[in-house]
């Protein structure tokens, strides 16, 4: 089962600390707007979020149909195929994808210590 990109989102108190923290750490901006309290920081192929006031909790972040680079990949499974295998295994989703839908959408689980999985398709 492959999931997409993986990246944690990072729930921040002070987005300008936070950033200027993980550049020491060797993390560099990818994208977002730092005036609207968001961020997307690399370090090679690493990926994290920085998040101030936007998400309750540290989230566990999939992204199907990209690479780690957000560019679409030519192949990948989508949302609706990976919550449909979510379910035939028993597991809840918190938030469940339209399947009649096609193209961007999200679902999200938890693991068993209460942790969010988002499965965030943007293609």
């Amino acid at each position: 089962m492959q999931l997409g990109n993986f990246s944690v989102s990072l729930n921040v108190k002070d987005i300008q600390v936070s950033k200027q923290f993980y550049e020491t750490l060797g993390f560099s901006v990818f994208a977002g707007d730092i005036a609207q309290h968001w961020l997307i920081m690399k370090n090679g192929d690493a990926t994290i979020g920085l998040f101030q006031g936007m998400i309750d909790k540290n989230i566990l972040t999939f992204n199907p149909g990209w690479n780690s680079n957000a560019e679409p990949l030519d192949s990948f499974t989508d949302v609706r195929e990976l919550q449909a295998k979510f379910k035939a295994q028993g597991l809840q989703l918190d938030v469940e994808v339209d399947e009649s839908s096609s193209g961007p959408a999200s679902c999200m689980l938890k693991d068993p210590d209460g942790n969010p999985i988002l499965i965030d398709q943007h293609v």
